[in-house]
């Protein structure tokens, strides 16, 4: 008998993927199974089945449905919170977190640099792991080390992304060039490119600047992303900050130097350089028409929004708010500082700091 049910079970497998492409077969194989008393077992083997593996990692998540207003948006704790880390958020900070404050008096964010060292989104991110953040910002997601420590900690976190950035390339406003690809910027900050006559410009060395890597989330995205995780050449001069790196190009008629769009597109003594996938495709960083240093600062570039939103600028990334995801008052500190963000009007005011909006509403 055992042998009987064993063969009306197999048959039952091969009826279920054929006459289930009928469209009947689910009909037929419970007629079958209630003849052979087999259903109970049936179940019972549908229930004992291993639940497929959970991800350890870190998740990317949603915030709430946004909100209209600053006043909308739920669960908004009262405290002193503090947070850190990426510098390119450093616009966003100044524009929007006197309006947080301004509707809600009891919800006080104090900006903390770390205690040693440049702060960046890798700082903030350690600072979070150790307990001196209630939340931080980021200029890219967390990396593999960041959540195995966060693992190992008990610590789960979350990245909720608010807004999106983009990468441009500062030149000296005389040099006589009409863009890069992508390829060509990485063949320069790698040292294969090291004069601007191999790239059709004049016979000039380049002389090409950049942050140090520990220094924060944008040399990381960069030498992540855009290098693919090739160190930089030897032929880059390490600079300070962003100041220092655009002060060297804006006196260095060869140099070269990448950051953030928005702290690069408005400056007045270095031009933004136009950036394509393809030789002759290339997509500027800036709103057309090109408005020359010589206009500034009566009038400056503006970022090309259009062109970060539907992807056809080739560098841009998204800025996330890493937070805690537990019943503390920190995580909700941190999802609170998200939907804010994510509100019409907090998208509004990132626009107004120069970024680009997430959510095309509001």
């Amino acid at each position: 008998m055992a042998r009987s049910n064993s063969n009306v079970f197999a048959l039952f497998v091969s009826l279920v993927f054929t006459l289930g492409l009928l469209g009947v077969g689910g009909v037929l194989v419970m007629r079958l199974l209630g003849r052979q008393n087999l259903l109970p077992q049936f179940l019972n083997n549908i229930g004992s089945q291993p639940s497929p593996p959970t991800s350890t990692a870190s998740p990317e998540v949603a915030a709430e449905p946004a909100a209209k207003t600053f006043n909308e948006v739920k669960g908004v704790p009262n405290g002193i919170f503090a947070y850190g880390g990426s510098t390119t958020w450093a616009p966003i900070r100044g524009v929007v977190d006197p309006v947080f404050l301004r509707v809600w008096p009891n919800f006080q964010l104090r900006y903390t640099n770390p205690p040693s060292g440049t702060p960046g989104s890798g700082s903030g991110i350690r600072m979070l792991l150790n307990g001196q953040l209630a939340f931080a910002q980021s200029s890219r997601p967390l990396n593999s080390q960041e959540r195995q420590e966060a693992a190992a900690k008990g610590l789960k976190l979350v990245e909720i992304p608010v807004a999106i950035d983009g990468l441009a390339i500062a030149v000296h406003p005389r040099l006589n060039i009409p863009g890069l690809t992508v390829q060509q910027v990485v063949d320069i900050f790698t040292g294969k490119l090291t004069n601007w006559s191999q790239l059709g410009g004049p016979n000039l060395a380049i002389a090409a600047f950049s942050r140090r890597p520990e220094d924060g989330g944008t040399v990381e995205y960069f030498i992540q992303e855009v290098l693919g995780g090739q160190p930089l050449g030897a032929n880059v001069t390490l600079v300070r900050d962003t100041t220092d790196g655009l002060r060297r190009v804006s006196t260095t008629l060869g140099g070269i130097y990448y950051g953030s769009a928005p702290e690069i597109v408005g400056q007045c003594t270095i031009r933004p350089l136009p950036l394509g996938r393809q030789p002759n495709q290339y997509i500027p960083p800036y709103r057309e028409p090109y408005v020359d240093p010589s206009q500034c600062p009566g009038q400056r570039n503006v970022l090309n929004h259009r062109a970060f939103q539907d992807g056809t600028y080739p560098i841009t990334r998204r800025l996330f708010v890493i937070a805690k995801d537990d019943n503390t008052l920190d995580a909700q500190a941190g999802r609170a500082y998200a939907n804010l963000l994510l509100s019409d009007q907090g998208q509004l005011l990132i626009e107004q700091a120069g970024y680009v909006r997430l959510r095309l509403g509001g």
